[in-house]
Order: structure tokens, then C-alpha cells, then sequence
């Protein structure tokens, strides 16, 4: 192993793997100062911003998801064969010593050309049921990085499996210290100095559908709260929409008179919802984790569309630790909003089941998780931090 060890972070496309790769090669660029760290993705502008915005290079590899129909089938096969091809020669002219998973198609090329050139990986498995990938390389993998314990039964019985939590961005671990820091000189919470966007006093609730926006909960939550009008006194409300979709979410809510901040992107999130009593969002292993850092109880409503359930399995897991309350999509045939509207009422009636949910969704927290799959990368690369020393 080179002195000058070259790890690559390869996935994405989704904030939510990108983000966990960004903090992990924050923690690597700390333990291991002496590496190279390079990102390979789809080659997104917001996702080759955040990279660069980090210090560290991007660099873009051919890829397309699985086709939806099959005038898309001869473009999926194409490009991610090129992505392929380009993954192997980008390994090897980059002198690559390890390689991260991320998760995504782009993940897929560069871990198989990785593994096939005997290039030690690691996977970051963020959902409770494993992607394709992880499922068919794990037993050759250096480690899998598992967000959830569930995810065992589904891998290779010699897989290696560590589950480190779902890393966060760096905001969300800094700000969990600190309120757990404020906590243990039994200052109360409220003192925490986090400012909220309304007046002193408010409740609020955030509605976040990912960067890229969920339409159906832009289109159904002003109707669910609609249904609500009784219980909105003293609540602010804070809409993400995403990209695309905020002047029609903004109707609605005039619509049916409901006053709400709806915003394109939240950029920082993290003070916001540790400034919040409630939130209404996907289940994607990457927000759990952040709600889970913050200490927000909510109501989950999966992706309908994620591969073999991945998000319903994951919101499964939180509602059994009675940190959230859970609307399956799939089965509202068209009244999503009266669904929602029903699980959000006692949550913003009752204010001693809000802080039991709020103190059990805390218990899931693992803010050391970015330095844990850190240490695996030394590992992999070095065997031991011993080993590291004596390099």
C-alpha cells in the first residue's frame, strides 16, 4: 500500500449518498491527512458544487438508473457499459487504493470494475433492505457499512458486517454535541441557541421531501393541514418543495388559507430542524438519520417508488422504536392527505407523546458513525492504525 493512499468515494446522485460520502471523507481527510480524495458520480451540478465546496475533486463517470420503459433500455445499457470501461481506466490512471460505495448506479460501475481489478472496497449500505449491489459484492467486500442491523439476513453469510449508523452531515454531528453537552449540565432544551424562523414561542412543523422535492406531499400536505385548521395555532409551518415545484405549492396553500414558508432548498437544515417539534418527510436512511441526530419525532411517508420497498422497511424500523408514525403511499388509493392529516393529529395535540417520541427517535442516533466507517477505510487500507504508524 503507497504511503500516498487515493481513496475514492464513487455513488450518488441522490443527496442523500452523496452527503454521507462527504462526511465520511471529512473524518478520512482527519485520520488519514496524507490521502488523496477524489468523488466520482453522475456528473450533477449541485453534486459536483457540494464535492468542490468540500476540497476535493470531482470527477465523472457515465450512468443511467434502471430504465422505466424500453426506448430508455438501449441508453441504459450503453452508458453504463461506458461507465464501466471508464471506471476501470479511471482506477487504474488514478492510482485508486480503495474504493467507497456510496450507493447509486455510478456505485455500481466503480465498485464491479474495483472488485474485478482486486482493488479493496467498501459499501455503505443506508437502507434496511440492501441495494442490488451490495447484496451481490459483499462477500468481497472489505466491509459493509451498515446503517441498519436488519440488513444482515439479506447479505452473503460471509459478508463483513459492521453497522455504523447512517453518517449525517458534519452540521447535524455538531449540533448533537452541543445539546448533548447542554443536556448533561441539565440545561433545558429550549435554552439550546438555535434560532427558529418564527416568533418566540411557535411549535414548528417541516415538511421535506428531499433536494429534489416529493410532488406528491407538495401536492397533498396544504390539504392534509387543511383538515387541520383546528390544531394550527401556535404552529409555524416550513415547507421544502424542491426544485421546480414552489410557485404550485404556494398556490395551494392560498388556496385553502393556510399560512406556511414554502422555500425551494433549506440550506441549513440542520439548525432548522433542531429548532423543530415535528416533521413530515420520505424515509430515506440518510433523513432518518438526521431526525434521529435532531431529535424530531414525525410522520413518515415512504417513496412508493424505491426499490424493493427499500424506504418502507426503513420507516418500519423507526415506527417500531415509536419514534414515528408511518403512511404507506401505495395503499391511500388518491386521499393521501386525509391519511396524513390522521397521523399528524395526535402527534400535534399532545405534547407529552411529542417529547416521548422526540426522546425515543434520540436513542437511534449515532453521531460517531462518519469516524467509525473512517477507521474501517484505515483498516482496509492499513490493517491496524498500527500498522498506519509504523507505514
Amino acid at each position: 500500500m503507497p504511503i500516498t493512499p487515493h481513496v475514492m468515494f464513487a455513488g450518488g446522485g441522490a443527496p442523500g449518498q452523496l452527503f454521507p460520502g462527504i462526511a465520511v471523507a471529512a473524518q478520512v481527510a482527519q485520520l488519514l491527512p496524507q490521502a488523496k480524495i477524489t468523488f466520482a458520480g453522475p456528473g450533477k451540478s449541485r453534486e459536483r458544487h457540494a464535492v468542490r465546496s468540500a476540497g476535493h475533486q470531482y470527477l465523472t463517470i457515465p450512468s443511467k438508473p434502471l430504465p422505466q420503459n424500453p426506448l430508455q433500455a438501449l441508453r441504459f445499457v450503453t452508458d453504463n457499459f461506458a461507465g464501466y470501461c471508464t471506471a476501470k481506466w479511471t482506477l487504474r490512471e488514478q492510482r485508486v487504493s480503495l474504493v467507497v460505495g456510496l450507493g447509486g448506479h455510478t456505485s455500481t460501475s466503480v465498485v464491479r470494475a474495483a472488485a474485478e481489478k482486486g482493488i479493496p472496497f467498501i459499501l455503505l449500505e443506508q437502507n434496511a433492505v440492501p441495494s442490488r449491489t451490495t447484496r451481490w459484492l459483499s462477500h468481497a467486500a472489505s466491509m459493509v457499512c451498515a446503517a441498519f442491523e436488519e440488513v444482515r439476513p439479506h447479505l452473503h453469510f460471509q459478508a463483513p458486517v459492521k453497522v455504523t449508523g447512517n453518517p449525517a452531515r458534519p452540521a447535524f454531528d455538531q449540533l448533537f454535541q452541543q445539546l448533548a453537552a447542554l443536556r448533561s449540565q441539565n440545561v433545558d432544551s429550549p435554552t439550546v441557541p438555535f434560532a427558529r424562523l418564527g416568533q418566540d414561542g411557535q411549535k414548528r412543523m417541516v415538511i421535506l421531501g428531499g433536494a429534489g422535492g416529493a410532488r406528491s406531499l407538495n401536492e397533498s400536505m396544504p390539504f392534509a393541514l387543511a383538515q387541520l385548521k383546528e390544531c394550527l395555532g401556535g404552529w409555524q409551518i416550513v415547507h421544502q418543495t424542491g426544485e421546480g415545484q414552489l410557485q404550485e405549492t404556494e398556490s395551494r396553500y392560498r388556496k385553502v388559507g393556510i399560512d406556511a414558508l414554502a422555500v425551494t432548498y433549506i440550506d441549513e437544515i440542520a439548525s432548522v430542524l433542531f429548532a423543530s417539534d415535528l416533521a413530515v418527510c420520505r424515509s430515506g436512511g440518510t433523513t432518518l438519520a438526521e431526525l434521529a441526530l435532531a431529535g424530531v419525532p414525525a410522520v413518515l411517508v415512504p417513496y412508493a417508488h424505491a426499490r424493493d420497498d427499500q424506504q418502507l422497511a426503513n420507516a418500519k424500523v423507526y415506527v417500531a422504536a415509536k419514534t414515528c408514525r408511518l403512511v404507506d403511499e401505495k395503499s391511500q388509493a388518491g386521499s393521501l392527505d386525509k391519511a396524513i392529516a390522521r397521523e399528524l393529529t395526535p402527534l400535534m395535540t399532545d405534547e407529552t407523546l411529542r417529547k416521548t417520541m422526540a426522546a425515543n427517535m434520540r436513542t437511534m442516533a449515532r453521531p460517531h458513525a462518519s469516524a467509525e466507517i473512517a477507521s474501517a477505510i484505515n483498516d482496509a487500507l492499513f490493517g491496524t492504525r498500527g500498522d498506519l504508524l509504523a507505514a
